[in-house]
């Protein structure tokens, strides 16, 4: 066994930095080949397969903090700094002695962290399904609190000024300290998770309560939104929750919670044989489970109806083998029409699809 704090990751030299990434499960090869078209060769190592890997890069932790900024990636999640490692040869067995041993060394190594001290900081832990640690990762996270004391740290789990990341493989502990924004998310793994609300239609809500967190939309800002494919009704129901007026248009049925919303409009007729007024909408929402090409035709030809300055939010859905050629022609697709792609990201709630959201200019 053996400890090998930092030696993979020489910042110093102003070479190389090791990363512990993150992405939708299987989609780490293309987040993969993000990191490669920004950094050219990366050294991968998969720690659970088609989600989570270890990338070495070609660049210090500020210039991958700067490349990774703008645009961010797509399909890349979260990622942190590995600035301590432990390795084993073992087997998983390890024993509560030896557990002890890259635990006690874990906290040595976060208590020598001055910038620890006195400060906000929130500790997230996670594992592989095989993994070092036995536990949960909940309890990982207690074991490592533990024995941070002497740091007089105010532990938090938002706004924090720094986050300790720990993330037990099958035979490694990886561990880092960044700033929040230096991870891509402040979220666990980049795991936005939502509490399931009593009555609520369905998960698709979800998507846009993590769009208006990670785009920064302002959703009650709007007046006036069209929900193109909208039922059951689940965007619907959230952005009549944000006060707008809502025409929904879909041929099926809403839920009876939605339909009771004296601000909705339910156009029951394809979105291809319905007209608008020029203009009418400030916002233009899209979630459905069509062909991306056939999705960007339905939407542009409804373009029309968005004013100059509009919205619209709308999920691709990658059903193609090779999904970034996928997305630069569906992205094209929308160029032309005069949709400038603020931001596209695959979310952690977007399962097998992009979100794009977008500016009519």
């Amino acid at each position: 066994m053996n400890n090998e704090n930092e030696q993979e990751v020489p910042e110093q030299n102003g070479t190389t930095t090791k990363y512990l990434c993150t992405a939708n499960h299987g989609f780490a090869p293309y987040a993969q080949e993000e990191l490669r078209r920004r950094f050219g060769a990366v050294k991968s190592t998969v720690l659970v397969p088609g989600e989570v890997f270890v990338a070495t890069l070609k660049a210090t932790a500020s210039e991958v903090t700067s490349q990774l900024s703008h645009p961010e990636p797509m399909f890349l999640r979260h990622l942190f700094l590995v600035g301590w490692e432990w390795n084993t040869e073992g087997s998983l067995d390890l024993g509560e002695q030896q557990n002890d041993g890259w635990l006690s060394e874990l906290q040595q190594y976060l208590l020598g962290e001055s910038r620890l001290s006195g400060a906000k900081v929130a500790i997230q832990t996670r594992k592989a399904p095989q993994s070092l640690w036995a536990g949960s990762a909940a309890e990982l996270k207690d074991a490592v609190q533990a024995g941070l004391g002497e740091l007089d740290a105010d532990y938090v789990v938002k706004d924090a000024d720094y986050i300790v990341s720990v993330f037990a493989a099958k035979d490694s502990i990886f561990a880092g300290i960044a700033r929040p924004e230096e991870n891509l998310s402040d979220w666990n793994g980049g795991a936005v998770r939502f509490q399931r609300e009593e009555g609520q239609i369905s998960r698709a809500k979800f998507k846009l309560l993590e769009a208006e967190a990670v785009f920064g939309i302002d959703f009650a800002a709007f007046r006036e939104a069209l929900d193109i494919g909208a039922a059951p009704g689940g965007w619907t129901s959230f952005l009549l929750e944000r006060g707008l007026k809502v025409t929904a248009v879909d041929p099926a049925k809403l839920h009876p919670d939605v339909m009771a919303s004296p601000r909705l409009t339910h156009v029951r007729k394809n979105a291809n044989a319905v007209k608008f007024r020029d203009h009418q909408f400030d916002l233009l929402v899209c979630d459905m489970s069509w062909s991306p090409k056939m999705t960007a035709k339905m939407v542009t030809e409804l373009l029309y109806a968005l004013v100059p300055g509009g919205t619209a939010v709308v999920t691709v859905k990658l059903l193609s083998k090779k999904p970034m050629a996928l997305i630069n022609e569906v992205i094209g697709t929308f160029q032309e029409a005069q949709l400038q792609v603020q931001r596209a990201k695959q979310m952690f709630h977007n399962r097998d699809e992009i979100t794009l959201y977008m500016i009519k200019y």
